[in-house]
């Protein structure tokens, strides 16, 4: 019994002093369920107790001066364990101290005394009560048990000597254990094995089984013990304080191996091969990604190669291998799609229309490489997305203006640090299918071959239809099936194509547009957007046609509309400062408010005024940009007869230009023009613009029609412009770029045009509207050229005469 005194130091609470329940009779003992805990005899330790069954328990042998009875649940889940719950052997303990903290928790601090076996169960409530029949130590004396003894007692002090920072007092307190036992339930206390181990060796009461059961527990921990000091030495030597981490990883990876507990169920390396069974790889990528994750498997995380060798895992298992995603091509619904995003180019819609068709009726079919040419702005990328939108699939775009490095197509080698695959495979991940419609945007841009490669020759397999099926990318090493990608590649000029990537394309050419097309397509897009982007709505601001026609006729001189829409956006800015300002409700833009806004008219016609003089014509050009005019002055001082050219020309040019001197001379007579002329004055050609590169033969029918009208003094015709190639014997050859030619000279205010009269299959090329405001005269030779070009009337009768 404990007095009151002990009562105060053990802080015995005050319900343990005034509980009404009786004390167990003598012959039973108090039991105390236990989860997770085993008290051997002879080990004092420190329980916490909460649950109000096992309060209850504390309560009645603190007040009873009792001894408990501490049982190992079976089942630790369960909250109110009966007898069925419980181990049928337990250790009788002694309640050294009971303590409560000012947060309200009990713990106990109780010594285990002697094994006990139970009998049978007296009562479950408010505690559970067991008859129980205590297991005294058998006889150690025997010297087998005696020689068991020693040889744990050396094990387990060999086992202490390795743990680290182990204190002193336990090996101590094995070196004086005498009793065979007690030695055993000393050393089964400090072993790391479950409580469901400790539990086996607590019920074995025969001492040379008990003995031997911990020296089996003993000796596995003393060989994991000898393992890691081996793991420690020999990582110890190959690592510094940079690599602690590695050193742990490789200290569990060499335990689990030795253990045979390493079967690779890492949770990075089980989400790859996780990551690679989704990915639906043909054969042979998964093949080459299941030999890449083994090596992963046994190479250590901090290792430069482990990171390399995970990259190219998520590259491989992240690509659109068998995705596909459904066509749906509606005809119908794809011309109003078009027509829709799109004003004019009725020749570019029908032939998209029937590429669409055809890759309806076959789906499986090698469709071609569609390549949109033309000049800035006339709506070639936009066309690429309205098909996109028309075909329901993924739009995905790689621009390839400046890019010189076959690697940005075919990727780098793996070999290298920070390598990607290249720019085909970049955007089809982006694009999460197989089968997106790509846009390689500036194709005519890539740069030269050097010693990066030939960026466009690396094109030649992406673009073949007879080849992209087994597409290789020289970061993935594998062929990847590109045969359902539709490419579509645009183009501003042709002629820095090579020949092989522009022989695999099928060509389409956007003209620029006429005035009339351009205040259409502003009306129907520009204004909206320009509207909707400057934060205005229709009730607020609106722009007239004839405040349209302005700005294209006197603010842009362009194929497309770029521009035209930048001088819509400043309308739009003014509009939004009146309204802002509060200044107007509603702002209306006529032609007359445009100068107030966007300044003077930046172009004007000056046709009239540069051919008003013998010597100048108009001659038209086509350009990068979609076409322009210019002129050809000509002048003559005393000399010898010498030709002098300037204004940058090319090579052909400069020949254009002799060639028709030469011509000139050769009939002269014809002509009207003395040879005096000839041998008296010099004449010097040029053509204006002198920092702009210009060449080509296109030019010799005007450098032949300005000479003549200097030499013959007749003015040339301001309201006509003209293009073709002369011969030394007097025809008109063919040139290209009619369609471009032309609508330049419309937008300069030209309404007749002459033309090579072998170019006449070229003029369906020319927008319908732009041909229902030219007229056009066809030329075979240069007689032709005189008769329609030059102003007097007499002089032509002349020429016609002599002819």
């Amino acid at each position: 019994m404990m007095n009151d005194t002990d009562k105060q130091t053990l802080q015995i609470p005050d319900w343990a002093e005034t509980s009404s329940e009786e004390a167990p009779a003598d012959d039973s003992l108090i039991l105390t369920p236990m989860r997770n805990v085993v008290l051997f005899p002879g080990m004092a330790i420190p329980i916490t107790i909460g649950r109000e069954q096992s309060l209850a328990a504390a309560q009645a042998a603190v007040n009873s001066g009792r001894k408990i009875g501490l049982l190992l649940q079976s089942h630790p889940e369960v909250d109110e364990p009966q007898g069925s719950d419980l181990y049928a052997t337990g250790t009788i303990a002694n309640i050294l101290r009971y303590v409560t903290t000012p947060g309200g928790a009990h713990h106990l601090v109780v010594q285990g005394e002697e094994r006990f076996r139970v009998l049978d169960y007296v009562s479950s409530q408010p505690y559970l009560v067991a008859r129980i029949e205590a297991l005294p130590e058998a006889d150690d004396s025997d010297p087998d048990i005696q020689a068991r003894m020693r040889h744990l007692q050396e094990k387990a002090i060999e086992t202490v000597q390795l743990l680290p920072q182990a204190p002193p007092e336990v090996t101590a307190a094995i070196q004086s254990m005498e009793g065979a036992g007690a030695l055993a339930d000393l050393v089964s206390n400090f072993l790391d094995i479950s409580p469901q181990e400790k539990q086996k060796i607590l019920e074995t009461t025969d001492l040379r089984e008990r003995l031997d059961k911990v020296a089996d527990h003993v000796r596995q921990q003393l060989e994991v013990l000898k393992l890691t000091r081996e793991i420690d030495q020999q990582t110890k030597q190959s690592m510094d304080a940079r690599q602690r981490e590695f050193m742990l990883r490789e200290r569990l990876k060499a335990i689990q191996k030795e253990l045979g507990e390493d079967d690779g169920n890492d949770a990075e390396i089980e989400e790859l091969r996780q990551a690679i069974a989704d990915a639906d790889m043909p054969q042979e990528a998964a093949e080459q990604a299941q030999k890449e994750l083994k090596r992963l498997q046994k190479m250590p995380d901090s290792s430069g190669e482990y990171s390399m060798i995970r990259t190219y895992l998520d590259w491989l298992t992240s690509l659109p291998w068998s995705k596909l995603d459904a066509e749906n091509i509606d005809i119908a619904k794809a011309r109003a799609v078009l027509d829709a995003d799109h004003y004019g180019l009725d020749k570019i819609k029908k032939r998209i229309l029937e590429y669409l068709a055809v890759r309806k009726l076959n789906p499986q079919g090698r469709s071609p490489i569609l390549c949109f040419v033309g000049p800035p702005g006339v709506g070639k990328t936009s066309l690429g997305q309205s098909i996109a939108h028309a075909l329901g699939l993924q739009f995905v775009r790689a621009s390839l203006g400046g890019v010189h490095d076959e690697a940005e197509i075919r990727g780098h080698r793996r070999t290298y640090m920070g390598a990607l695959p290249g720019n085909i495979i970049q955007e089809l991940r982006k694009a999460g299918t197989r089968n997106p419609v790509f846009m390689l945007d500036e194709i005519d841009k890539l740069g030269g071959g050097g010693f990066h490669g030939d960026p466009a020759s690396a094109l030649l397999e992406v673009l073949d239809p007879a080849q992209n099926g087994t597409f290789r990318d020289n970061y993935l090493a594998l062929p990847f099936d590109l045969s359902k990608v539709v490419f579509i590649a645009t183009a501003n000029v042709l002629d820095s194509i090579p020949g092989p990537l522009r022989d695999r394309m099928e060509i389409i050419s956007l003209p620029g547009y006429t005035e009339d097309e351009k205040v259409e397509i502003a009306k129907r897009y520009l204004v909206k957007r320009q509207r909707e982007d400057h934060g205005l709505s229709a009730e607020q601001v609106s722009m007239s046609e004839e405040a349209l026609r302005s700005i294209v006729a006197d603010y842009t001189r362009e194929a497309g509309v770029r521009n035209l829409d930048r001088e819509v956006g400043a309308v739009m800015r003014y509009a939004t400062m009146q309204v802002a300002e509060g200044k107007a409700e509603t702002v209306d833009i006529d032609a007359e408010d445009i100068p107030a806004i966007l300044g003077p008219q930046r172009f004007e016609s000056e046709v009239a005024m540069r051919t008003s003089e013998p010597g100048v014509a108009t001659g038209m050009a086509w350009t990068p940009v979609g076409g322009d005019i210019l002129f050809i002055e000509t002048t003559k001082m005393p000399g010898k007869g010498r030709l002098s050219i300037t204004g940058q020309l090319g090579d052909v040019m400069k020949e254009s230009a002799q060639a028709a001197l030469s011509l000139i001379k050769s009939r002269a007579k014809q002509l009207g023009i003395s040879q005096q002329v000839f041998e008296e004055n010099d004449i010097h050609l040029h053509v204006p613009a002198g920092a702009i590169p210009k060449d080509g033969p296109s030019a010799g029918v005007s450098i032949f029609t300005a000479l003549v009208s200097l030499l013959t003094d007749q003015k040339v015709r301001s309201d006509v412009a003209m293009t073709g190639e002369i011969s030394l014997r007097g025809l008109v050859l063919p040139i290209g770029g009619v369609k471009e030619k032309c609508l330049a000279a419309l937008r300069a205010g030209i309404h007749t045009v002459l033309l090579p009269a072998r170019n006449r299959k070229d003029w369906e090329d020319v927008p319908e509207n732009a041909r229902g405001q030219l007229q056009v005269v066809w030329l075979e030779k240069v007689e032709d050229v005189l008769a329609a070009a030059l102003e007097g009337e007499s002089y032509r009768a002349e020429l016609k005469s002599a002819a």
